[in-house]
């Protein structure tokens, strides 16, 4: 016999059932009001930082302004603020944070850098170029400290990410090929890559057993790694950057080609050459900034948890000093540091009548597509130093104005004066010669001579550091011609410092004798390696620092030492500057 609940039991039971259905649907409303948005990400960007702990002025152009700018107490005030509005924020770099540094950072082997970046709180950087100027044993020390969990090591830890080099574990410990961070619970991959040409732009060496692979394809082999690992955002950090615009206004350089060539990232971030740019390339928005923190970029990305980035822009900010309120943790620190090498670097060396800028007579901020002031006399002080024929060194050696600047600044090495003449201090010439190479002596043939030359101008129109700075002689190039075949014309100086002397015999019967660099003679930046045959000298910024003494006051003209002709479609660099 079937057993029944009371009737009354079956209706409270129905009622029950009734309530929990009601319940349930008035909960639908409710619960599609709280599924989750688009998540807002910010990603906080420098590029070829060099340790500029100390604000800098730039050149005044239609969108900086000539008033100090960056700094690392400064940036640090602007980054916080930045994270202050949208907390969902990673700070990131590109490699080159070290190496080639002021002095203040250079004398004690970056750690002020690296210091200042853990109280930046950046996030994640990879390795340039310069990362390697010291060679592993320092660059280990570096890496160590940035990602150190010691209690009594103030700031936050960051990452140095590298996907393309080979033998990387052998030489040094914890640099990773890319870390997955959770940001506003998204997952975003930062994959960092190392420029291929670095090994030739830094000491022979320096590398260890380290090689570079195409950054292409580990790229885009982490890209797929990534993405099965949950990726909703892909961001590269690549230090390779923009090397110039053509005559129809489209930027070219290692950066476009990279961009060109990866598939599936949403971010990439440039480096390298001093540079503001951004455009749209392969669905990724790649962006680089102007050098030693003149501009930091602002990306922004809107992300759906399962669609991936729906829209993405960005910003650049010239960080104004007097914008913000300095960090003053930071502030101290760097402080600390610069009283230490005060009564080193305050050293009144000499003077110049007029100022002695890194920028280049066509206007170029780091010296590389035109003869320059400052590579006239450092060519100079070589060639009278050693009695040579001729002297000639990379632009990418040369690092900073000779002239303590105008307007006072607290943070330099430079006395206030009233110019003209133009004071220059031991400090000055270090920051122009922060690298501690040395001098080396040569002799060449004539056909030799015109290899230096050519490799000098190899790439142009695009700027890059192996383009020559010269003394005793003045050359013609074609900028249209194969490169390799592009100088057509070598004359000595006159005693005068005028281009009207006689021509150079380019042929392998002559000869004569060159003053360089160690870095160059040892195949640094493509010049011809016949470190075998050099005698090695004086450390370069001895060299200068007493030629300003001897010669002062200086004063410099632009000569003609260089000049570029065009038989074809490409142009040459438009000479702004006497």
């Amino acid at each position: 016999m079937r057993r029944t609940r009371p009737r009354h039991a079956r209706l409270v039971a129905a009622g029950v059932a009734v309530s929990a259905s009601l319940l349930a649907l008035g909960s639908l409303p409710a619960q599609a009001a709280a599924k989750p948005g688009p998540v807002s990400i910010q990603l906080l960007n420098v590029s070829d930082w060099h340790g500029q702990l100390d604000p800098v002025t730039p050149t005044a152009t239609a969108t900086l302004a000539a008033v100090p700018t960056g700094g690392a107490p400064a940036l640090a005030a602007y980054f916080a603020a930045d994270r202050a509005a949208n907390p969902n924020t990673l700070t990131l770099t590109a490699g080159d944070a070290v190496g080639a540094t002021p002095p203040v950072s250079a004398f004690f082997e970056d750690t002020p850098t690296v210091q200042a970046m853990r109280l930046m709180r950046f996030d994640a950087d990879t390795l340039g170029n310069h990362n390697f100027d010291a060679g592993l044993a320092r660059l280990q020390r570096q890496i160590d400290l940035a990602r150190s969990e010691d209690p009594t090591v103030p700031g936050k830890r960051f990452r140095y990410l590298s996907a393309n080099l080979k033998n990387v574990d052998d030489n040094l410990d914890h640099v990773d090929k890319m870390r997955i961070f959770t940001v506003g619970g998204v997952k975003v991959a930062v994959i960092g890559l190392t420029n291929p040409e670095a090994p030739g732009l830094v000491f022979p060496g320096n590398f260890g057993t380290i090689t570079i692979t195409d950054p292409v394809v580990a790229a885009n082999k982490q890209r797929l790694a990534a993405r099965k690992a949950g990726a909703q955002v892909v961001v590269g950090l690549i230090h390779a950057g923009i090397e110039g615009v053509n005559a129809q206004g489209q930027a070219f350089g290692p950066l476009v080609q990279f961009a060109t060539n990866v598939t599936g990232f949403d971010v990439i971030l440039g480096d390298h050459t001093d540079f503001q740019y951004s455009e749209t390339i392969n669905g990724a928005l790649v962006t680089e900034n102007r050098s030693k923190g003149v501009t930091y970029s602002k990306v922004n990305l809107s992300v759906d948890r399962k669609r991936g980035v729906l829209a993405k822009s960005v910003t650049f900010v010239q960080p104004v000093v007097s914008g913000v309120t300095p960090d003053q943790t930071v502030a101290d620190l760097v402080a600390g540091y610069r009283t230490q090498l005060a009564p080193i670097l305050s050293t009144q060396l000499g003077s110049a009548t007029r100022a002695v800028p890194r920028s280049d007579s066509c206007g170029r901020n780091d010296g590389r597509l035109c003869e320059s002031l400052v590579g006239d006399i450092a060519t100079d002080a070589l060639r009278l130093r050693y009695g040579t024929d001729f002297a000639i060194t990379n632009a990418g050696g040369l690092r900073a104005d000779l002239t303590c600047p105008a307007v006072d600044s607290a943070t330099d090495f430079c006395p206030a004066f009233t110019p003209p003449p133009f004071t220059i201090t031991r400090g000055q010439v270090l920051g122009v010669l922060p690298f501690g190479n040395v001098a080396t002596t040569t002799t060449v043939s004539g056909a030799e001579l015109k290899t230096f030359l050519e490799n000098g101008v190899s790439v142009m129109p695009g700027a890059n550091g192996k383009f020559p700075q010269v003394s005793g002689l003045c050359f013609t190039y074609d900028i249209s011609a194969a490169a390799g075949s592009r100088v057509t014309s070598v004359v000595r100086q006159a005693a005068d410092g005028t281009c009207t002397g006689p021509a150079v015999d380019l042929t392998a019967a002559s000869s004569y004798t060159i003053a360089s660099n160690d870095f160059m003679a040892n195949g640094g930046d493509g010049y011809p390696n016949v470190i075998g045959r050099s005698v090695t000298r004086e450390l370069l910024d001895q060299v200068l620092a007493d030629h300003v003494v001897a010669a002062s006051p200086l004063a410099p003209s632009i000569q003609g030492r260089i000049v570029c002709t065009t038989s074809g479609a490409v142009a040459c660099p438009v000479v702004t500057a006497p």
